[in-house]
């Protein structure tokens, strides 16, 4: 089995993420995009200069279709957030990540600390301050620990 994969990305996550990957013999080939200097320089590896935002979906897209591309890797959470899974989707490429919905646990502290309160999962104590200005009297209100 040889695959295509594109790695969206450009950080240190995305490198690690390629490094390890391109190792493997199922894999012919990685396009990152937009990639960086030492996604550059492995082995088997292709830059893409096309960016990771959510305006950039479709090109991304296009450019999967046109290179077979078997499974599409998003290293920062952003692109998941974003929904990139469900762009795929469309398609029929697979994404190895979670829904926009489900990437809201990552994407959102908020999120994620109100969802564990509900369902009493252990977490740090936590407040949720939607208005700037309740912020800094809060702020002040806590205890600093060195």
């Amino acid at each position: 089995m040889s695959l295509n994969l594109l790695v969206v990305g450009n950080g240190g996550r995305e490198h690690a993420l390629v490094w390890k990957l391109a190792q493997s013999p199922s894999v012919e080939h990685i396009y990152v995009a937009p990639g960086n200097g030492g996604t550059d320089s492995l082995p088997n590896v292709t830059n893409v200069a096309i960016g990771s935002s959510a305006a950039d979906f479709e090109k991304l897209a296009a450019f999967a279709q046109e290179k077979k591309i078997d499974l599409v890797v998003p290293g920062p959470e952003q692109p998941l957030v974003d929904g990139i899974s469900t762009v795929f989707k469309k398609i029929g490429i697979p994404v190895f990540g979670p829904s926009a919905k489900a990437a809201m646990m990552e994407g959102s502290k908020a999120l994620s600390k109100d969802f564990m309160a509900k369902h009493n999962i252990p977490t740090a104590a936590f407040k949720t301050l939607p208005i700037l200005k309740r912020q800094r009297p809060m702020c002040k209100a806590c205890p600093t620990t060195l």
